[in-house]
């Protein structure tokens, strides 16, 4: 085959020219997105009615969490419950089809909408996926800054402002055909407000229940009449509807005969509605927008538009600011930075490297023509297996790049062999492909076969690596079928003009090391001291295994960053005006290191949030800083800011950037669930003495205080009401009116549904119990607070449960290597409270069932390994020799890992499972030279010898290309750098010492298998 391509050059280059065409016209086609289109196994349930925590807990969540619990391939099922709103998040087994299990899910709830109370909205249900997490947040504000005025009031001008943005900005932006939805939060909406006058409703012997009759009267929607008219027809339509705040100040009343307007008989007037939360941008009061793309657009593209889109709009709208944050662009960004500098090293490394062993110029040429045009051609492969170019099947094309620098050298070398022994230019193409081809479709064999089975992983990760295993394999197909195909062809035509192989006098001064007669004598060394390499080799298995236990296990490494988010919750019954005025003065500490900040305080109105609502008394703050050091500074002055307010409680969360929204839960280490057994139902005294009792027993470790929430419970004198003929339903009309609770009827006002509410003034408790009238059946008069006792309870803000039933979670922070001794020390505690038993879950469990699952991975990919090295050597013991250079050089790279303080996480084990392919390829390539010359008639140690110094340059060339070009990595900055770091550092490692292995040791252990089957024979 080859023989016939090199005389075909014309038909060679058209052909490989066509497909390059090709691939660069697919590459435009081909999706660009953060990560690949996966669902994630997860699918939440929000739940919004208007009752306390535990009546929600009691009357919603626990009947639809029993009826959730019966979906299929359920994992795990959680719910979080506060006032007025509650979540249930389940997760499902990995690998299920998360689509079924979302009809599901609604078909259950559909089921239990009987059982539960007629006047509450449906739950939502959503199904997350990566493809749903935004790209960008847009934040908008008013440059004067006129949100509110001196009284704290919102102003009009910031009502207009919502209205503006909701209605054209929010529109505009959607219309952009790369953006999919967007999900806002922040917008202020309106209500319509009716306070009646009480004095004169008395005198004219009126309640508010003939209000709230006239206002219902006048909301009809009658259906249209279809009228014929000679030879036209027409559909006449009879508006009573109410349309805006003129017309129900115009509805008519007949009082006694006598005819009033609403207007003449209470206030009426357009609001805010009562807010439960705000957003703010740098101290101003702004409109957040989330914006997600669609599943087919590259990212680019969406980046562009958007900068065009508001590059317009701040030259029509000048007095609105525009501010981008959170851009997951610039993790795909820093991706194909890596790429473009990973070719460029790894192309000018090679480069050099070659002419440094060849002393050729135009053999390294063929470098820098073949991994490129093997790119290509993979972005063909991508079109056609319809795998779109994201942060994973980029990293994949980064590793596969080394890969694939490695197959040109080993075949641009062989045939440079087989010239210098003195064959023609054509034979020696011919010869040195053909004499390779087989071990190099073993080593791609054997390398797919280290990274294939990283798809067995559970959760996001199995999903996700399968972009990673695809985007290698198929990198190194093209790479192999490029360097057995075009590589001898250019090879041939680059060379016929001189057949020398142009070395010079310069590159002949070139190469003062003699590595040829170090490699031997370190061959002769290692030869005559086989006990003392023995004992090595069994060092080095030892320092594997005891690293491999030391190391800290993580899912990713840990990332140093300038961001951060605060979550706080002031542990108090706190209003959203109040938490937004301690919001911005703690904002005032950190003026100095920051860039930027934004804070959700109170609820969120994004519809795809997947965490538990929050109250009005809990923030949410991003904060950028100037840089890692500055951001410790903030973290310090904010510690030191919380402590004028004792009972508040603050986390530090990583911002959404998409590795830690797929990668990680938010959970702590440990977390321990403690539920009540037997009759125990959760006192707070016993629950407050056992988070004392925790406290004591970890001194150095801060555990968050219960999360308690106040609440006025009035209680109505039942013998009195009698007496005075006052029923329950009175009194509960007549608070509701005064707390602006009583909803009448919501009308159509342009595109806005406004909703209509008879209230009073704002008062405060006492006052209203004061000055709240209630009529008897008598038409007497009494204020409210005659029939009713006020009192202060406490209970938990939030209620979480799970499959065992409702428990309160403890979370510990506990360091690598603790976790144990953190339980033990837990069940320690729990055993001097009675009444209380315990489970724990948390981040570490995680970790080491990922380990567990690591392991698995490893010995599907040893047992794969061994299979086709037995195929290729037809030898059952010949594998063995290879398979012991893994956890060999696993020391190297261990070693490593434990000098730097790094852990070993998944970008660690796939630098350790890349580091594996290569050095397995060298070895591989070298027992096949070795057994071709015993087939020659050399002897054992002629054979090991000579295929020592012929593998020697390959080897060498492979080794220093890779170490060399990760170099870079390790200087690299930002997000991707610190990601790639760890797979660089246990990659160099690995080599290192997997170098020495393939140099030395193989040998020696194809000598003691030889000569004990030739004392056995």
């Amino acid at each position: 085959m080859v023989r016939f391509l090199l005389y075909k050059p014309i038909a060679v280059l058209m052909t490989t020219l066509a497909i390059i065409i090709l691939g660069l016209v697919a590459w435009h086609y081909i999706p660009v997105s953060l990560m690949p289109d996966a669902d994630i196994p997860e699918v939440t349930v929000q739940i919004s009615a208007d009752m306390s925590a535990r009546e929600l807990e009691g009357a919603v969540v626990r009947p639809l969490r029993n009826s959730l619990m019966r979906v299929n391939h359920l994992e795990d099922i959680k719910s979080e419950t506060n006032n007025g709103s509650a979540i249930i998040r389940l997760i499902f087994e990995h690998g299920n089809k998360i689509d079924y299990s979302f009809i599901e899910v609604n078909e259950k709830i559909d089921r239990a909408m009987s059982d539960l109370p007629r006047d509450m909205e449906r739950p939502r249900v959503i199904k997350a996926s990566a493809s749903d997490i935004p790209v960008f947040y847009l934040n908008l504000t008013l440059k004067d800054d006129l949100s509110t005025k001196e009284k704290g009031e919102i102003s009009q001008k910031y009502i207009d402002f919502n209205r503006f943005v909701s209605g054209v900005i929010r529109k505009r932006i959607e219309q952009l055909p790369e953006v999919a939805m967007i999900d806002i939060n922040g917008l202020i909406a309106p209500e319509i407000l009716i306070v009646p006058d009480h004095n004169q409703m008395r005198a004219l012997g009126i309640g508010i229940n003939d209000l709230e009759a006239a206002l219902k009267r006048q909301d009809v929607e009658i259906g249209s009449i279809l009228v014929k008219d000679s030879q036209y027809q027409y559909n006449l339509r009879m508006a009573f509807n109410l349309e805006n705040i003129r017309g129900i100040g115009n509805i008519y009343l007949n009082i006694n005969d006598r005819l009033f307007q609403l207007k003449d008989l209470a206030q009426i007037r357009e609001q805010p509605q009562k807010r439960s939360g705000l957003v703010l941008y740098n101290n101003q009061e702004a409109i957040s927008m989330a914006i997600i793309k669609q599943g087919d657009i590259r990212m680019s593209a969406l980046k562009e538009s958007l900068k065009t889109s508001i590059d317009q709009m701040e030259r029509d709208y000048p007095e609105i600011a525009f501010n981008i944050g959170r851009d997951q662009t610039k993790l795909l960004g820093e991706s194909i930075g890596n790429l473009g500098r990973g070719l460029f090293w790894g192309i000018s490394l090679a480069f050099l490297i070659m002419f440094f062993f060849l002393k050729d110029f135009r053999s390294p040429l063929l470098i820098g023509i073949s991994v490129p045009v093997s790119l290509v051609v993979s972005l063909l492969f991508f079109y056609l297996l319809d795998i779109s170019i994201n942060i994973i099947s980029i990293s994949g094309l980064i590793l596969g790049t080394g890969l694939m620098i490695d197959n040109a050298i080993i075949v641009i070398d062989n045939i440079t062999q087989y010239r210098e022994r003195g064959h023609s230019l054509s034979v020696s193409c011919e010869k040195g492909t053909n004499e390779v081809f087989k071990p190099l479709l073993s080593a791609v064999l054997t390398t797919c076969a280290v990274f294939v089975p990283l798809i067995f992983l559970s959760g996001m990760a199995g999903a996700l690596f399968y972009d990673q295993a695809l985007a290698i394999g198929i990198g190194l197909v093209v790479s192999l079928l490029v360097s057995t195909t075009l590589l001898p062809v250019l090879y041939r035509l680059l060379h016929l003009k001189n057949a020398s192989g142009g070395v010079t006098l310069f590159s002949k001064n070139l190469n003062v090391w003699d590595y040829g007669s170090l490699y031997e004598k370190g061959f002769r060394f290692v030869m005559r001291r086989q006990a003392m390499m023995g004992l090595l080799c069994v060092l080095f298995l030892l320092v594997s295994v005891g690293l491999f236990l030391l190391l800290p296990k993580q899912k990713i490494p840990e990332l140093t960053t300038t961001e951060k988010i605060f979550a706080i919750d002031w542990n108090e019954s706190l209003n959203i005006e109040e938490n937004k005025k301690r919001v911005m003065e703690m904002a005032g500490v950190w003026q100095e290191e920051i860039d930027n900040y934004n804070a959700q305080v109170g609820q969120q109105q994004f519809l795809m949030t997947k965490g538990a609502q929050a109250t009005t008394s809990e923030a949410e703050i991003y904060v950028q800083a100037h840089s890692p050091g500055q951001l410790k500074e903030v973290q310090r002055k904010v510690n030191h800011f919380l402590q004028r307010y004792p009972g508040a409680v603050m986390e530090m969360e990583e911002v959404d950037n998409i590795f830690n929204l797929i990668f990680t839960t938010g959970e702590a280490p440990i977390t321990a669930r403690i539920q009540p057994t037997g009759h125990v139902s959760y006192p707070n005294g016993q629950l407050e003495t056992l988070w004392g009792k925790l406290q004591k027993a970890f001194p150095n470790t801060p555990i968050e205080p219960l999360s308690w929430e106040e609440q006025i419970t009035l209680k109505g004198d039942a013998a009195k009401m009698e007496l005075y003929g006052i029923t329950p339903t009175q009194l509960n009309t007549a608070l509701v009116n005064a707390f602006n609770q009583q909803h009448v009827l919501t009308i159509v006002d342009n595109q806005d549904f406004v909703p209509v509410v008879l209230g009073a003034e704002e008062q405060a408790i006492d006052q209203v119990l004061e000055h709240t009238l209630v009529r008897a059946n008598d038409s007497t008069y009494y204020k409210v607070g005659n029939f009713l006792s006020e009192s202060l309870t406490k209970d938990f803000r939030t209620i979480t449960a799970g499959k065992e039933g409702m428990y309160y979670p403890f979370n510990f922070q506990a360091e690598n290597d603790q976790e144990q001794e953190t339980i033990q020390k837990i069940q320690k505690v729990l055993k001097t409270s009675p009444g209380f038993d315990v489970n724990f879950t948390g981040s570490y469990f995680e970790s080491r069932e990922l380990i567990k699952e690591l392991m698995l991975v490893l010995a599907i990919t040893l047992a794969l390994l061994y299979f086709i090295l037995a195929t290729q050597f037809e030898s059952l013991t010949l594998p063995l020799i290879i398979l012991l250079e893994i956890p060999l050089s696993m020391a190297g790279a261990f070693s490593f890992l434990w000098f730097f303080d790094m852990s070993l996480n998944l970008m660690s084990m796939i630098g350790i499972v890349v580091m594996c392919g290569i050095i397995i390829n060298d070895s591989i390539l070298k027992l096949d030279t070795i057994i071709q010359l015993q087939k020659n008639g050399y002897g054992l140690i002629r054979a090991l010898l000579v295929a020592g110094q012929r593998r020697l340059k390959p080897i060498l060339m492979t080794s220093l290309t890779t170490i060399l070009a990760l170099v870079p990595v390790l200087f690299a900055g930002g997000l991707g750098g610190e990601l790639q770091a760890p797979l660089a550092i246990a990659l160099i490692g690995g080599m290192l010492l997997g170098t020495l292995v393939s140099l030395y040791f193989i040998p020696l252990l194809y000598y003691f298998l030889t000569k004990n089957k030739q004392h056995a024979s």
